[in-house]
């Protein structure tokens, strides 16, 4: 039986139309974001770190971490605009939420050392994000729902 093993959650600085998730021992990532950052699609995976793709430039975002004992059910309740898939590796275990200027500071606790996790991210409010960093700094208006599980 899957079972949600943990919930996080977290405000995200959003710079440049994006922010990203690397194994939180920096040593063991290759290329730090933002260097090679691409930013074209929502999930851009990288060695031992996904990008995301913001609809808007400049704003913060609301982060919703979820760790699963396997693949939840595909059926998240929300409005969500777009979908993506991937895998990351974390060895360490712990994920730093980065944005354009580095580390903020903020972790997602995986809970155990995993090779491998499959990771599906939804989203929400990228077009009023989009249409509101024009002219503000908004707050809150987009969602991202990122769920992990151990891949394998």
């Amino acid at each position: 039986m899957t079972k949600l093993l943990s919930r996080q959650q977290f405000e995200v600085e959003v710079e440049f139309y994006s922010f990203a998730l690397q194994e939180a021992d920096d040593s063991l990532v290759p290329i730090p974001y933002p260097e090679n950052s691409e930013a074209n699609t929502l999930l851009s995976v990288h060695e031992r770190r996904v990008d995301i793709k913001s609809g808007g430039h400049t704003h913060t975002a609301l982060l919703t971490a979820e760790v699963w004992s396997a693949a939840p059910d595909n059926e998240a309740k929300g409005d969500w605009e777009a979908e993506a898939e991937g895998e990351i590796e974390c060895p360490t275990g712990e994920l730093a939420v980065c944005e354009m200027m580095g580390n903020s500071g903020t972790y997602i606790e995986l809970g155990r050392t995993q090779t491998l996790w499959r990771i599906r991210i939804r989203c929400s409010g990228r077009e009023a994000a989009y249409r509101l960093a024009q002219i503000d700094v908004p707050s809150g208006i987009e969602r991202y729902l990122v769920q992990f599980w151990p891949a394998g």
